[in-house]
């Protein structure tokens, strides 16, 4: 029996993991102490299990001589086919129903409603069931599909609530994940929230999840807010393991780091930027009391190749390899058989590297962890038919296949679509994605036929629910936006990427109000410290704001390098987003929903 599909937050172990995280750990005790590898990860999450999972929760439904026409119902709801659901749910003759059966169906009918894109509805139902006695295997679907709604909106504490109260429904093997659940839910959630959720409630084992929370806000307190909550909360869920891999240390020793950047050439620009980041968070952590070690700075630029680069900096005494940027030279680096110490690289390759030499941990500014965020965003708040409008050309390719793949494993479909080369296509290309090109050739027929002028209004496609806007600067974007109004589609909500936004404050930004983005964490306001030392420097780089965040996220990852041993739990906040670790040492970002009110870019 296969229910909704429940993706939980954060990476998908795999059997590659072990090993990796293995080498991981060993180069992690070579330079920083840290302890031994962890056991393989836990699966995650799901309502897929419907066996016997131990002696005390069992996640098999009781038998019901009705459990063969649940099975169509629930076949359908697998191809997202709501109305046959509800033909074949509607079919079962409410007389032959137990009380199971009736709390079943409802259940049902909560998913069906979720399909079909009215989750209000959905989540009412489930609310009610929750007040209903039922099978644990039941209560534990109830509860499973709950948090997979709640995970798709805006409510990261209404959804860490929800993962936190299934720790007390699901079989042993789960827990591990569902705690991972918990701790990035709370992480998405601003401190107001927090400070709120706090005050309203009485629960003592929730007080503790929201207290840790808050504790771990503040990275020059850590320590001593650990040992204080630990103190505390000793048989908590979250006592052991700590969350977010906090248990496998705080700090990397401050071993001598070398800093492999492109600082001339035609990337000089972009290496200089990531360079700016890092050295501001080293020398800020340097003035707060930390050792972070020596920084030696090699142009990649000047070397043959990037495993040139690498030997140099092996040869000068580097513990760790910051960098490559670009892609090519991290996938030459990627490839070589042996690596004496660790690689943060700042891109990202496709595919599983060899498992041989040190770790290559991968950062990235990557836009197809924004464009699958999008897709869940949209997605959670009622959307199921799209309309996408991307710039043409590799990288649009690429950031429309990412959001097209994750809208379709939730259900969505993607009822038109329009690309674009440059302003001249901008209004043709929002008209035929819109079908008014169609209703105008339409009238053009009749006017033909019938010899004569009539009076016209063209009219849209009405199906689109939600428009995705992929482009990549904002010019594009402040163009496309007043289209959409221009064309009479100014009411359907629109979605986009951060790469609309440059940081800069701008007039012309009026022009996005109301438009729905992801962004970092970083221009909404975070490290500002960090952002007034960049700006004052004689060095600094305009129009790169990203890569100086891309930079800072460098020297965090490095000095909370042991943090990666906690695999499928790792979870760090960067500047450039909330962190996770994939099983190919990937590292992705979950950014944070704002929008454009008067001009100026607000966190929703």
């Amino acid at each position: 029996m296969t229910d909704c599909p429940n993706r939980p937050p954060g990476p998908i172990p795999s059997a590659a993991l072990p090993g990796l995280l293995l080498a991981l750990a060993l180069a992690i005790a070579g330079c920083a102490g840290a302890p031994e590898a962890p056991p393989e990860p836990e699966p995650q999450p799901g309502v897929e299990e419907t066996g016997p999972a131990d002696e005390d929760i069992s996640l098999e439904l009781p038998p019901s001589p009705l459990r063969a026409q649940f099975n169509r119902v629930e076949q359908s709801l697998a191809a997202f086919d709501w109305m046959q659901a509800s033909v074949a749910l509607d079919a079962i003759p409410p007389a032959a129903m137990s009380d199971e059966d009736v709390a079943y169906r409802d259940y049902l009918r909560a998913r069906i409603d979720w399909v079909r894109g009215d989750p209000g509805r959905a989540l009412a139902s489930l609310d009610s069931l929750r007040t209903t006695r039922t099978s644990a295997a039941l209560q534990y679907r109830v509860a499973t599909f709950r948090h997979f709604m709640l995970s798709l909106s805006a409510d990261h504490v209404a959804s860490a609530r929800a993962a936190s109260e299934l720790l007390a429904l699901a079989p042993a093997e789960q827990l591990p994940a569902w705690r991972r659940a918990t701790w990035f839910d709370l992480q998405r959630a601003g401190a107001p929230a927090l400070d709120a959720a706090l005050a309203e409630t009485t629960d003592p084992e929730w007080i503790a999840w929201l207290q840790l929370a808050l504790d771990c806000r503040d990275p020059d307190s850590l320590a001593t807010n650990l040992d204080n909550w630990l103190a505390r909360y000793p048989e908590h869920p979250a006592a052991d393991p700590l969350p977010g891999g906090m248990g496998y240390g705080q700090r990397a020793r401050g071993d001598t780091v070398a800093l492999v950047l492109p600082l001339s050439g035609r990337l000089a620009s972009a290496g200089r930027a990531v360079l700016d980041g890092y050295l501001a968070a080293h020398y800020a952590a340097a003035e707060g009391g930390d050792s972070p070690g020596e920084v030696i700075v090699l142009d990649s630029d000047s070397y043959a190749g990037a495993g040139a680069a690498y030997d140099e900096a092996v040869r000068r005494g580097a513990r760790m390899v910051v960098g490559p940027l670009s892609k090519q030279s991290v996938a030459d680096l990627a490839t070589r058989p042996s690596r004496p110490v660790p690689v943060i690289a700042l891109n990202r390759i496709e595919g599983a590297l060899p498992a041989a030499g040190s770790p290559l941990v991968q950062l990235s500014l990557a836009p197809e962890d924004e464009a699958a965020t999008l897709a869940e965003l949209a997605y959670g708040s009622g959307a199921r038919q799209a309309m996408v409008i991307s710039p043409a050309g590799a990288w649009g390719e690429k950031v429309e296949r990412a959001l097209r793949e994750r809208w379709a494993e939730l259900g969505g479909t993607v009822v038109s679509a329009a690309s674009y080369t440059d302003r001249e296509e901008y209004s043709g290309s929002v008209k035929d994605a819109l079908g008014l090109s169609e209703s105008e050739r339409r009238a053009r027929e009749i006017r033909d036929m019938l010899a004569t002028n009539i009076e016209f209004t063209a009219r849209r496609r009405q199906d689109p629910q939600v428009v995705f806007l992929l482009s990549r600067q904002g010019a594009e974007a402040r163009s496309i936006k007043p289209l959409l109004a221009f064309h009479y589609a100014g009411a359907i909500p629109v979605y986009a990427l951060s790469s609309i936004y440059n940081g800069i404050p701008d007039e012309r930004n009026r022009d996005l109000n109301g438009i729905n983005l992801l962004e970092t964490p970083w221009l909404l306001g975070a490290n500002p410290a960090l952002r007034v030392a960049i700006a004052a420097s004689d060095a600094s780089v305009g129009g790169y704001t990203r890569l100086n965040a891309l930079g800072a996220d460098a020297f965090i990852l490095q000095r909370r390098f042991p943090r990666l041993q906690g695999g499928p739990d790792t979870l760090l906040r960067g500047s450039t987003g909330l962190l996770t670790l994939d099983p190919e040492l990937r590292l992705h970002r979950t950014l944070s929903l704002a929008t454009f009110d008067r001009g100026e870019i607000r966190q929703q």
